[in-house]
């Protein structure tokens, strides 16, 4: 039987804890493998979000483990607390496999345990994770990174997807399957966190770009160029450029194909075009377009997207070319 420890102090997320627990400590109807022996480790007592937890061990009880993990860290600005930071990197060196959910990637982070290797976290805070540890290979993209002995996933329901993963490492596909399918979750999300982050749009009036921007955003099935927007901003190409890396931290063209495929994803949610049709209308051109570039952007193919997506049952619906769905 294997043992799933879950290393908690104050400070932690408790739906990240709470996700590790319900995916490790119930038998999936049908499964008759030995399951799970799981075990909450820490200082009593600790406060978890609203909620007060009374563990069952302490931290030291972390290194007879053989996973241990490391649920969401509240307050990603204050260092976690050295008792657990040693405590985990102790249980690692002890040969435990440590697997991070959401934010505890700062936890691992500051035990070292993820210096040279690849990792994640929440999008919304993997700068930070890059800032303060230079030394990881932080990827903003992914829903969880596996290293073998070290593991991390992206933010909330990713946690979800990592934990899968590991029961299915542990115990294959079709016993991962019917703990998602107790969980009524799928048992494997493609793409990354791309999928579900809003591309944001610098928009006050008084920014240099506040009166350009909008004007694109509302041109988006018109072929723009460099020339194009600069000639509307009243600003030399090379000026323009600067400006806009200064304001969105890209290039004025890879800015526009971010709001082309933010509003073909809009599209896909909200109505039944084609991608023929949403091709045309987000400037793309063609479907073949429209279709290599959101997949390398996003992560998924656009009908995949469309459904995971979907607002509202498929009807005929105008989309802003006036043309109805295919």
């Amino acid at each position: 039987m294997t043992t799933v420890a879950l290393a908690v102090t104050d400070g932690m997320l408790h739906f990240e804890l709470s996700l590790a627990y319900e995916v490790f400590g119930a038998v999936p109807d049908g499964v008759t493998v030995p399951w799970y022996e799981v075990t909450v480790c820490g200082s009593a007592p600790v406060r978890v979000g609203r909620f007060r937890l009374e563990p069952d061990h302490g931290l030291d009880r972390l290194c007879e483990a053989d996973t241990v993990i490391v649920p969401g860290w509240a307050d990603v600005d204050v260092e976690p607390p050295a008792e657990l930071v040693e405590a985990v990197r102790a249980a690692h060196a002890a040969g435990a496999r440590v697997a991070s959910l959401c934010t505890g990637a700062f936890v691992l982070a500051a035990a070292g345990l993820l210096d040279g290797r690849r990792a994640t976290t929440h999008w919304a805070h993997t700068e930070e994770l890059a800032a303060r540890h230079p030394e990881v290979e932080v990827d903003p993209d992914v829903l969880y990174v596996d290293n073998g002995s070290v593991l991390t996933s992206a933010g909330k329901a990713a946690a979800m997807d990592l934990c899968l993963h590991l029961v299915r490492l542990d115990h294959g596909s079709s016993v991962a399957n019917a703990a998602a399918r107790r969980l009524v979750v799928p048992p494997h999300r493609a793409g990354g966190q791309a999928q579900f982050v809003a591309a944001p749009v610098p928009a006050r009036d008084d920014h240099p770009l506040g009166a350009l921007l909008p004007w694109v955003i509302e041109r988006l099935d018109k072929p723009l160029t460099v020339t194009d927007l600069a000639r509307r901003a009243g600003m030399s190409s090379r000026h323009l450029t600067r400006r806009f890396r200064a304001a969105t931290g890209t290039t004025p063209l890879q800015w526009l194909l971010t709001q082309r495929i933010r509003r073909a994803q809009e599209l896909l949610e909200s109505t039944d075009d084609g991608v023929d049709t949403i091709a045309t209308a987000t400037g793309m051109g063609t479907a073949t377009t429209l279709r290599r570039h959101f997949h390398r952007t996003v992560g998924v193919p656009p009908d995949t997207y469309r459904r995971t997506f979907r607002t509202r049952p498929a009807t005929a619906q105008k989309s802003p070319t006036g043309t109805m769905g295919a």
